[in-house]
């Protein structure tokens, strides 16, 4: 089930990222910040949170929003799946979701972004494999030797 991501998900959500071993610490915290901004009203700005849950357990989640200053392009922020549940499907679960819901509010453009460095290979693959092509590669952006790697597809 993908249902809305509530506040008391918080703790869970960053817990399950730190688990994944992909994220920095830097991140998580920055994750909890993004959590919390939606819950204080980045929703009424049109910001997303979705929590997947089986049987109970939260196995995954998403966080997208559109971009502002243009024409209806939509970010996806963040999508995780818990460490034991990788390569089930519940990652393309809720990307199916997030595309759906940016679609339903008019989203033309999706796009989501990553790192290049080898632990982000099933990533980069997962995107791919999802109907997205590499729009773009920006050298030594998180730090040296770690390129912004840009993948996009269009929803419309």
């Amino acid at each position: 089930m993908i249902r809305p991501t509530v506040s008391a998900d918080t703790p869970t959500l960053t817990a399950l990222a730190a688990g994944t071993g992909v994220f920095k610490p830097m991140e998580i915290d920055v994750l909890r910040e993004v959590l919390d901004d939606y819950h204080a009203g980045a929703r009424e700005q049109g910001h997303r949170a979705v929590t997947a849950e089986h049987d109970g357990t939260v196995t995954g989640f998403a966080y997208f929003a559109p971009e502002d200053m243009t024409d209806r392009t939509w970010y996806l922020w963040w999508i995780a799946v818990s460490r034991s549940t990788q390569a089930r499907g519940v990652g393309s679960e809720l990307l199916r979701h997030v595309e759906d819901e940016a679609r339903r509010a008019g989203a033309r453009l999706f796009l989501a972004e990553t790192s290049s460095l080898p632990h982000y290979d099933l990533t980069r693959k997962f995107y791919l494999k999802h109907g997205y092509e590499q729009s773009a590669v920006i050298h030594n952006f998180y730090e040296d030797g770690d390129h912004l790697v840009v993948f996009g597809k269009r929803l419309n």
